[in-house]
């Protein structure tokens, strides 16, 4: 892992600024997880904000530290390995919640809410370790199996951050897969104008992180509207339909769509009605259809790991012009959540409940003014991550 990958890491999971806000730690925790030590059934701990998740055993347990409320991971021998502030774990199950209910929703991308929610570049940086790990166990990295290795880069990864955002986003998906699709159907309009509100105002996230890197340029904005109309023409094809899709038929199609939950603008459950195996797939999950769904996570595991190599490449060497896509990408995006369009998706004038339409497109642009300023506040914004990304 880079010294930058590592710095943004520390910044994300242990809390660069350490005020009680973002962490809390007694002294003794602190002194207790800086360096490396011998666990007594001879486990190595790594350093400080990289915890061995094979070295916690018990249940995370709420603790007073510092007269405030903390969750408190313990390693084996009954020692305290981190204490996270219950503040931060709530915000990071809210947002993975966030994340899995875009995902339920067609035209909203998982990646862009995670990039409005600022995990999206820790995120990324994950998946890519992980899949990094998966091939030095098959042997595919160094030319050899290595467990030690795939164990090393895996206690490397946040998980502090992932564990509750994993949580935060399964649960959203299984209760959106049953609650959700109600309320599509019986309130088109204010639910796509909800959203349409949240992605217009989420738009600045990646265009303000392209200023950051040097300014906007002629280069940059011709990439955007490139993007934009690309985004404009996919969401403007007409759903499919696929009735009884066999395993390979699924896994090819998650494979496509599981690209779009790292890919802002572009939903993964809009692709999935393109494919017309959206219906098949929130029939699945509410029946458990184990065939079904195996295959779709086959899919999904090549093609998240094919695909977020190359993201990482691109956002490590060339990140302002990728940011510029970005920024297309959810720009484009929004012709699907025009909240007055037909079931083929043609567009229309707004004629009716456009004022309800228009209070839901101002919650859904308020939500994410809240949830930026709670992320400043909180010191969860990754709009510091330039310090480790080059500029393109």
């Amino acid at each position: 892992m880079g010294e930058g990958k590592e710095r943004h890491y520390r910044r994300q999971c242990t809390g660069r600024h350490q005020n009680p806000r973002e962490r809390i730690e007694s002294e003794g925790e602190a002194a207790e997880q800086t360096g490396s030590e011998k666990h007594d059934d001879g486990e190595e701990l790594q350093e400080q904000g990289k915890p061995n998740p094979a070295a916690i055993v018990h249940a995370p347990t709420l603790v007073d530290v510092d007269d405030r409320l903390a969750v408190r991971w313990t390693r084996r021998n009954g020692s305290c390995l981190y204490s996270e502030p219950v503040i931060s774990v709530v915000a990071n199950l809210v947002r993975g919640a966030l994340i899995g209910v875009a995902e339920v929703i067609p035209g909203v991308s998982g990646g862009t809410i995670a990039l409005i929610v600022g995990i999206y570049r820790t995120v990324i940086d994950a998946i890519a370790d992980a899949v990094l790990a998966l091939r030095q166990l098959l042997g595919l990295a160094e030319g050899r199996p290595s467990g030690s290795a795939c164990a090393r880069t895996l206690r490397g990864l946040p998980w502090r951050l992932l564990i509750p955002v994993g949580i935060g986003m399964v649960a959203a998906v299984v209760v959106g897969a049953r609650f959700i699709e109600p309320l599509l159907e019986e309130y088109p309009v204010q639910m796509r104008a909800l959203f349409f509100g949240l992605v217009l105002a989420g738009i600045w996230v990646p265009a303000h992180m392209v200023r950051t890197r040097g300014g906007w340029s002629v280069k940059y904005v011709a990439f955007t509207l490139i993007a934009a109309i690309i985004v404009f023409v996919i969401t403007g094809l007409p759903p499919a339909v696929v009735d009884d899709p066999s395993p390979v038929v699924v896994a090819l199609a998650a494979a496509v769509a599981i690209c779009a939950l790292v890919l802002p603008g572009v939903s993964g459950s809009f692709l999935l009605l393109s494919l017309g195996l959206y219906e098949p797939t929130l029939q699945a999950v509410n029946e458990r259809d184990l065939v079904y769904l195996g295959a779709f996570a086959v899919g999904a595991i090549v093609g998240l790991g094919s695909f977020v190599t190359l993201l990482t490449w691109l956002l490590n060497h060339r990140a302002a012009v990728t940011l510029a896509v970005l920024t297309g990408l959810m720009i484009g995006s929004l012709r699907a959540l025009w909240p007055w369009q037909t079931d083929d998706r043609d567009l229309l004038a707004p004629t009716q409940a456009v004022g309800s339409a228009v209070v839901a497109i101002l919650i859904g642009m308020a939500v994410v003014v809240v949830l930026l300023v709670v992320e400043r506040r909180l010191g969860l914004s990754e709009e510091q991550e330039s310090s480790h990304v080059e500029p393109s």
